[in-house]
């Protein structure tokens, strides 16, 4: 229809502030989210690289957790945290911290027992071999599931629109309410998609320097 087009550059000036603030609101709940997840998944992770019968119930109770869909998961968070923020941060929490759990003892796991042997004969504890040796071989694994939990993250946020807190989804949901304002829907999605593909060259980068020898040996 000529009145409702899928894009239309005056609707993205004449909301740009609204457009900054939802887009600002959803880049900050899933760094904060990532966040929260790699601070309990990485050392849930290097625990159960050193104690293998964690394995099993950790990893298993994560990935049922994984399973509930997004919409049940905010809905059932609602009654004990309200409306708003908090439900969604936790559920976010939620399905990022599998992601990244799993790419942290898969990470730990290929590191070379040659190279942890070698660190116990230089007097090594399990500490610093752990810190100075493990953590760096895993590194790319590690990233890799920041990564991929970053992207999901910016994904889900748009469903909080269902407890009150959707970022850009919001504006997606507006648009539909605007008898499907196409402009208003499709500029909420391309945001959506710019805001995942930036954090996720953001975590690119900063794996790329977080790992010079990687680049040192495929120059």
């Amino acid at each position: 229809m000529p009145g409702n087009p899928w894009f239309s550059w005056s609707y993205v000036v004449d909301n740009a502030p609204v457009l900054w603030q939802r887009t600002v609101e959803h880049a900050g709940i899933t760094i904060e989210a990532v966040a929260i997840s790699a601070a309990i998944a990485i050392p849930l992770g290097a625990l159960i690289s050193r104690y293998r019968w964690l394995s099993g119930p950790v990893l298993g109770t994560t990935a049922v957790l994984y399973t509930v869909p997004s919409l049940a998961l905010f809905a059932m968070l609602t009654p004990a945290l309200g409306i708003g923020r908090a439900p969604v941060l936790v559920g976010l929490v939620v399905y990022a911290l599998l992601i990244i759990l799993r790419n942290t003892v898969a990470g730990l796991a290929t590191v070379d027992p040659a190279v942890l042997d070698a660190a116990r004969g230089l007097g090594y504890g399990p500490g610093r071999t752990l810190v100075q040796v493990a953590m760096p071989s895993a590194l790319p694994s590690i990233i890799a599931g920041l990564r991929l939990a970053t992207v999901s993250s910016v994904a889900l946020v748009t469903v909080g629109v269902v407890v009150g807190f959707g970022g850009l989804g919001q504006i997606m949901f507006q648009g539909f309410r605007n008898n499907s304002y196409r402009a208003e829907i499709m500029t909420a999605t391309l945001a959506t998609i710019l805001l995942a593909l930036v954090l996720d060259l953001a975590l690119w980068a900063a794996g790329r320097a977080l790992t010079p020898w990687l680049r040192r040996r495929t120059a």
